[in-house]
């Protein structure tokens, strides 16, 4: 007897209980023993033959949700049933219809009594006849003498004993592989492409005010394909926005709210996921980026600027520090120590500061910075939600500072 057919045996009599695991195989009481993986009669809408051991744990928890049942099985690495084969499955198994498209004829090695060891397969043996009735080969029609017979090769033996791999998480089950290096690479492209864009952009705009007079444009526009050697330079209250990508300064110190790990998913998709955790995602010795391109995303206008994010003002040049248009400020006096600047007033008069903080924390950890001449953004520890308001306020101080200064 076929798997399907002792399945269907067991269940429609009641005796599930009586099939039970040993090893690789499932024992059918004393009647019969199959491989786990042994290939059904059963064929999916999806075009895969269903194991034994699919089938025989779905006739076990067909009472569960769909939802619950493939949590199930995932956690247990069992291929599922699907939605769609769920009801005619089980139908057949349980003995409410006789029969079913699904089911197909296919001659595979016929199953063996309990403990019995595995036999040598011999081509000249008769395989037994899967799903269907059984035959008697004196009832057999003579062939006659011009009928076409097709003989038994081990190549169709082979191809009726195959499993063909559907699900996209079994083609990506590769022992002694990691895919990290290929998302990393392509995210590095996919912000050097960015950065490239965004630098085309800003030389159309530099070059399009040129041609009106010198008018500022809102920092929007097209590129108009001039050269960008002849572009002006854009001043901050007397001092020059440098040419290039304008650059954002964040904290290197872990206690402050914003990084270099979790700055450009809250600029870019508002939302705050602590440092921490962020770091623990990353891949095992993976070193901290050196620099990070972001981007305002969730903006309706067409031209959006690209800034570049850095932790580390020591190792600025003068040139670079013509670029700096903001800082998130950890608070700390010292977190100025050797900016080429005279004092925080300074700072503050030629780079707009933000200070990050949770809205429960207390006004003693806001106190210094109050005197400064920075915007406090506050955001919940909790209400995720809320991110997104609190990087749009972050986007527009920004974008106001920049336009207000670009004569």
């Amino acid at each position: 007897m076929d798997p399907l057919s002792a399945l269907r045996d067991y269940a429609t009599r009641g005796e599930l209980d009586k099939i039970n695991r040993v090893g690789d195989e499932f024992r059918f009481g004393s009647d019969f023993s199959f491989p786990c993986n042994a290939e059904t009669a059963f064929r999916s809408k999806q075009g895969n033959l269903y194991t034994l051991e699919t089938l025989v744990f779905y006739v076990h928890n067909h009472q569960l949700k769909h939802t619950d049942y493939l949590q199930a099985t995932r956690a247990r690495k069992i291929p599922a049933v699907t939605l769609p084969d769920r009801k005619p499955l089980l139908d057949y198994l349980l003995g409410r219809i006789a029969s079913s498209d699904s089911i197909e004829t296919l001659l595979l090695p016929s199953a063996k009594p309990p403990g019995a060891a595995d036999q040598e397969y011999r081509p000249e043996e008769p395989p037994t006849l899967l799903a269907g009735p059984a035959v008697d080969e004196a009832e057999l029609p003579v062939p006659a003498a011009n009928d076409h017979v097709e003989k038994l090769d081990y190549t169709s033996m082979i191809k009726a004993l195959e499993r063909p791999l559907k699900d996209r998480e079994t083609l990506l089950e590769c022992r002694h592989r990691n895919f990290y290096e290929i998302l990393i690479t392509s995210q590095r492209r996919e912000e050097e492409r960015h950065r490239i864009e965004s630098q085309q952009r800003k030389d159309g705009l530099v070059a399009k005010s040129r041609l009106m007079g010198g008018t500022d444009v809102g920092g929007y526009g097209e590129d108009l394909g001039l050269d960008p050697s002849t572009k002006p330079k854009m001043h901050l209250k007397g001092s020059k926005i440098g040419e290039g990508v304008p650059i954002i300064l964040v904290p290197s110190a872990s206690q402050t709210l914003i990084t270099m790990y979790n700055v450009k998913e809250f600029l870019e998709d508002g939302v705050f996921v602590p440092s921490d955790v962020k770091m623990k995602q990353l891949r095992p010795g993976s070193a901290k980026p050196d620099c990070v391109t972001v981007q305002k995303k969730f903006s309706r206008d067409r031209v959006v600027t690209a800034y570049e994010v850095r932790d580390k003002p020591s190792t600025l040049k003068a040139e670079d520090w013509d670029r700096v248009v903001a800082v998130f400020v950890l608070g700390k006096e010292w977190q100025f120590k050797d900016w080429p600047f005279k004092d925080h007033v300074e700072i503050f008069n030629k780079i707009i500061g933000f200070f990050m903080r949770f809205e429960d924390d207390s006004v003693e950890s806001a106190k210094t910075v109050k005197q400064w001449n920075v915007k406090i953004i506050s955001i919940s520890k909790n209400k995720r939600h809320q991110d997104r308001a609190a990087a749009l306020e972050v986007w527009d101080r920004l974008e106001e500072f920049v336009r207000s200064r670009s004569h």
